[in-house]
């Protein structure tokens, strides 16, 4: 990740919310940016060095390995998420995950799961 120094203390400090963020990967030109990921501003930097909280945070990876997610992400109901930020050797990391949607019939089946627990809930307390 291309990070500013008031950036990386604040991720050390673990002041970062990677619940709304997303990846979006583009192949002209060929790079991986990182979305709506809040890190919160650090209370110690001056106000020259203090960065953006949720502006958009270029990812380093190998021309090879972005394409795959290219193709990956360009696919229907298919998406990049931010999982986890760690520091190996001093140098910031990104596990993504690879996310794919729910089809129709996965839906169907879990409201289907919930009606019938649901109603097994409802026969426990008359019974009880």
């Amino acid at each position: 990740m291309v990070l500013v120094g008031s950036e990386v203390k604040s991720i050390r400090s673990g002041q970062v919310s990677l619940a709304e963020g997303w990846v979006r990967a583009s192949e002209r030109p060929v790079k991986l940016t990182l979305h709506g990921v809040h890190i919160a501003e650090y209370p110690n930097a001056s106000k020259g060095h203090q960065h953006e909280p949720t502006r958009i945070r270029v990812l380093l990876a190998h021309k090879r390995e972005i394409r795959k997610l290219v193709k990956f992400a360009q696919s229907p109901g298919r998406t990049l998420v931010p999982l986890k930020i760690f520091f190996v050797g001093g140098k910031a990391k990104l596990l993504l995950g690879l996310a794919q949607g729910k089809h129709r019939s996965d839906k169907r089946q879990d409201l289907a799961k919930r009606d019938a627990s649901r109603e097994m809930e409802r026969a426990m307390k008359r019974r009880i």
